[in-house]
């Protein structure tokens, strides 16, 4: 262990504390069954369940690592010596796994980081049976020939290349560099000499990058924010925040190319389907937007640089992306006075049940001071349309008890009821069934504590085909009767569902629908719209953003169809509705699979 030189640089101290909290929700992965590793919990210690989006997150990190390094190690079996660098390694089990699985023959693998750390590590490492046995030798530190802990803080680098020569690194054999969100706690000046420095000094190399980007992005202000709150600053995202200013950054430091692969992709294109399927399984989840804009926009991104050397990338398939926009419509945006409550929340459905008054029942938001699943109702009167104003109430009378309810449907079948479907308290419950919301057929539209709402259960509550949650429903008309369409969503025992029914509006009788040969994705998080009846997005079984479509009219009666069949942004979780009675205009919201929600 290369002891420090001189005492560790001011603000260096909340940073380790970064790489603790980041074992820790690895140990978390590794308990859940995500990744196998049974030295990680050796090194770190103590235990913290982390939420479910966090280990898949660590999942896919860990995935993607160590795909690479097992193909550097793969690809340059041929050279009679190679060697890993690995920036910032924290409590991390590398050396330990590869050399257990006995993939260390002829390669040596260097980890730094401050000399706190490393001496912590050093200290694990011998009383640890396990980890010790491993090396061969009692570990003293770092003699072992094929590893070498070094405590030396990065941002020194005229230290840290000392540090490293006396350990015995070569710039002549193939190395690989591993940084993990480690440079951009740096300063970008100390950085940007280390990404030179590995450039100019090492002639066969790889340098493997995970960050984060698009600080800009709502996810992106949350991560500064979390990060702020530790008192970590992220340096390299204010003047490297995207892909391409990272790439110009490695070009510009001397290395010859450059690979970029967002986490999503990954995930999908280069998991096996039946080790996607085991992930998915491990523990209830339904946070797929959620996993989907942090992971796909905003952070963190892979990227791959190499100086004359083989390339350790996998072909990804391609994905056609093209996009073609059926029309556009002219919309303006109404502000909202922020002292209204009751509004911030999610997993919630909002009807139009009279004139002007809008209710919103369920989701996920602030109820009396806490975070939970809301059960109070709220109502959104608009007065006047000139002046956009608006009034709002969360505590409406409520007759009745009902669950709290997420990620349902709310329609309005006539002037005094409302039918919800589906949806879900927990991601390991089951599927709600239905109820009747029933309010006064006149009421004083003034005043939203005039608005009552009655719950009243029906029984049975459901067939088994409305336990779902994330679908949609739509109101059309069949051989002169009203019914509800019900497509896609999701059950406790299918991830993804493609089925469709008709649900009658009286009788509240389920009849699948007949495809008569039309082809569509299994989608979750739809939106269905009454317009041409128009299909919007969704996520598809590989949990990717499906294109919009409009569904052939066959088994409906419609007043009009859609003359557009061109196609609109693959989104998630969209939302469409029919704004004008007889011209059938469509509105569409939702996450694009690039780009910030419109």
């Amino acid at each position: 262990l290369a002891p420090p030189s001189r005492p560790a640089r001011p603000g260096r101290f909340p940073v380790q504390g970064t790489g603790g909290s980041s074992a820790v929700s690895k140990c978390s992965a590794a308990a859940r069954g995500y990744v196998q590793d049974r030295f990680l919990q050796l090194l770190v210690g103590r235990r913290r369940r982390r939420a479910p989006l966090v280990h898949r997150g660590y999942y896919i990190r860990a995935r993607a690592v160590d795909h690479c390094i097992q193909d550097f190690l793969l690809k340059t079996q041929s050279h009679p010596r190679t060697q890993i660098l690995s920036l910032g390694a924290g409590f991390d089990s590398l050396y330990f796994r590869l050399k257990d699985i006995g993939l260390l023959h002829h390669t040596v693998v260097y980890e730094v980081d401050f000399p706190s750390v490393a001496c912590q590590k050093a200290t694990l490492i011998k009383r640890k049976k396990e980890l010790s046995a491993l090396l061969g030798i009692p570990c003293s530190l770092c003699p072992e020939e094929d590893y070498k802990l070094l405590g030396v803080d990065l941002s020194e680098l005229s230290e840290l290349e000392r540090a490293l020569e006396e350990a015995g690194l070569d710039n002549g054999i193939p190395t690989l560099f591993i940084a993990e969100v480690v440079l951009t706690y740096m300063e970008n000046s100390r950085s940007d000499a280390l990404i030179q420095w590995a450039a100019e000094h090492f002639s066969q190399a790889c340098f493997l990058l995970y960050e984060q980007m698009h600080p800009e992005d709502p996810f992106g202000h949350v991560m500064q924010q979390h990060f702020s709150q530790l008192n970590s600053v992220l340096h390299s995202l204010a003047q490297y925040p995207d892909c391409e200013a990272q790439q110009r950054r490695f070009f510009e430091k001397g290395w010859t190319e450059c690979s970029v692969m967002d986490m999503n992709e990954f995930f999908t294109c280069c998991t096996p389907e039946d080790e996607q399927q085991r992930v998915q399984a491990l523990e209830p989840f339904d946070e797929y937007e959620t996993c989907l804009i942090s992971h796909l926009k905003c952070s963190p991104w892979f990227f791959l640089v190499r100086k004359f050397f083989v390339s350790l990338w996998l072909t990804v398939p391609h994905r056609d992306e093209t996009v073609r926009m059926a029309g556009s419509i002219t919309a303006a945006v109404c502000a909202m006075h922020s002292e209204i409550s009751g509004l911030r929340r999610y997993g919630h459905h909002s009807v139009l049940i009279k004139p002007n008054v809008i209710l919103t029942t369920g989701g996920f938001g602030e109820e009396d001071g806490q975070h939970c699943r809301m059960r109070n109702f709220h109502v959104l009167i608009k007065h006047k349309w000139c002046d956009q104003q608006y009034y709002g109430s969360d505590h409406l009378p409520v007759l009745g008890t009902g669950e709290a309810r997420l990620y349902h449907t709310v329609s309005c079948l006539s002037n005094s009821l409302a039918l919800v479907v589906g949806g879900r308290t927990s991601p390991s419950s089951a599927g709600l069934g239905m109820l009747w919301l029933k309010f006064p057929e006149t009421c004083n539209a003034s005043d939203p504590d005039d608005i009552t709402v009655e719950l009243v259960s029906l029984q049975p509550a459901a067939e088994p085909a409305a336990l779902r949650w994330r679908h949609s429903t739509t109101e059309v008309i069949f051989k002169g009767e009203k019914y509800l369409f019900l497509y896609g969503g999701r059950s406790a025992m299918e991830p993804v569902l493609g089925d469709w029914y008709f649900l009658h509006a009286q009788e509240l009788s389920l009849t699948r629908a007949g495809r008569q040969g039309m082809v569509c994705q299994p989608g979750l998080g739809t939106a269905v719209c009454m317009a041409g009846c128009c299909n919007f997005a969704g996520l598809g079984r590989e949990r990717w953003p499906l294109p919009s479509r409009r569904l052939c009219p066959w088994l409906m009666q419609l007043p009009r169809q859609s003359s557009h069949g061109n196609m609109l942004l693959p989104r998630c979780q969209g939302a469409g509705c029919a704004l004008l009675q007889h011209q059938y205009w469509t509105a569409v919201v939702g996450t694009p699979v690039r780009g910030a929600s419109r």
